[in-house]
């Protein structure tokens, strides 16, 4: 599901232009579309998605009045819920996620990291990575201008100095590179990767990756609660979570959901914080629970994981994004916090 600028489908092209022409090869954040990409139903359903964009950025043009900060309130968390129009994008992350803050506390700090000496092996490894983050968006290819690779190495490399118990590994390259496409800017993404690695998702990306293997075990037991036929199917099969939603949870859904679907979450991320991946999870695992089901091998659930992350469903962000919110219950901050406390002390004793 990606969004287009255009105010209809079909209103500036002469008749009898065929939808991929009108659509375009590329999204607008610049990734190219699939050779499968179905442009008619795309059409068709951003016709309807296009209204309700419309409304919404009329909404947001008037709540903001062209201030630069916002303050957190409950009207704001029904905003963010509904989506945030993509030129409001950063100013809301950085704002609801306290990035702001953090720059605005530290000037000078982000420069200082890229003048800093630089570790070889840190260089080597990131170097590695760029040609492999986002080969199909035009923003990254070297032949681009400008190229979003070299600010991807700053952004990289300036964090593994801020953080050197991280550093860098696989996994966040994707994540800063999603967040260069939108703020357009290496300081606040370098923030709002602080912000995510530092306090949203903390120990996700350290060298032991205690908090991702946490979390995953958090959600087979959120799963045990609330869709237990789909829990007795992965033991049954003897399928580990780490093997069908580690790239959910470590890449924060880009490249396994469509790119405006990952933007919307997104901006509740920022906002709420690591529930909202939990809520995306078992949306997904609640609403096909009828295909997971039918596995009759590691390999069928493992292709049924891969199926549930595509078509309509996904595409509509903004009726999936309503349906994060009711489809798997409630979900309270208390009951993460014991889980994750569980779940980390059985993979401590496991590792002893």
């Amino acid at each position: 599901m990606e969004k287009i600028k255009s105010t209809n489908g079909t209103g500036c092209f002469p008749p009898g232009t065929k939808a991929k022409d009108r659509v375009g090869r590329l999204d607008p954040y610049g990734f190219e579309r699939s050779e499968d990409f179905d442009y008619e139903s795309y059409e068709e359903l951003m016709s309807e998605y296009l209204v309700v964009l419309t409304r919404r950025s009329i909404k947001w043009s008037k709540l903001l009045k062209g201030k630069s900060k916002v303050q957190k309130n409950i009207k704001l968390k029904r905003y963010v819920r509904k989506g945030v129009p993509n030129e409001h994008r950063a100013l809301i992350w950085m704002a609801a996620s306290g990035a702001q803050d953090q720059l605005e506390k530290n000037p000078g700090y982000y420069q200082s990291l890229l003048e800093a000496q630089h570790d070889s092996k840190l260089m080597e490894t990131i170097k590695t990575d760029l040609n492999r983050t986002f080969p199909d968006n035009i923003q990254f290819r070297r032949t681009s201008s400008p190229c979003l690779q070299k600010t991807l190495n700053n952004v990289l490399l300036a964090y593994g100095h801020h953080n050197p118990a991280v550093g860098y590994c696989q996994g966040m390259n994707f994540v800063a590179g999603l967040l260069l496409v939108i703020t357009k800017d290496e300081e606040k993404s370098f923030w709002l990767m602080d912000v995510l690695f530092g306090r949203i998702l903390p120990d996700y990306y350290a060298p032991d990756m205690l908090g991702l293997k946490t979390d995953q075990e958090v959600l087979g037991e959120l799963v045990k609660l609330k869709v237990p036929r789909v829990w007795q199917v992965m033991e049954e099969q003897g399928v580990m979570w780490t093997l069908v939603v580690s790239r959910w949870f470590i890449c924060l859904y880009i490249d396994v959901l469509p790119v405006e679907t990952v933007l919307r979450i997104w901006d509740c991320l920022f906002y709420e914080g690591s529930k909202i991946l939990f809520r995306v999870a078992l949306t997904l695992i609640h609403h096909n629970q009828a295909v997971i089901e039918q596995a009759r091998s590691l390999p069928d659930v493992c292709e049924a994981f891969k199926r549930i992350a595509q078509g309509p469903f996904v595409e509509e962000c903004h009726t999936f994004m309503q349906k994060i919110f009711t489809e798997p219950g409630s979900l309270s901050m208390e009951t993460l916090t014991k889980l994750r406390a569980t779940c980390r002390a059985r993979i401590a004793a496991e590792g002893t």
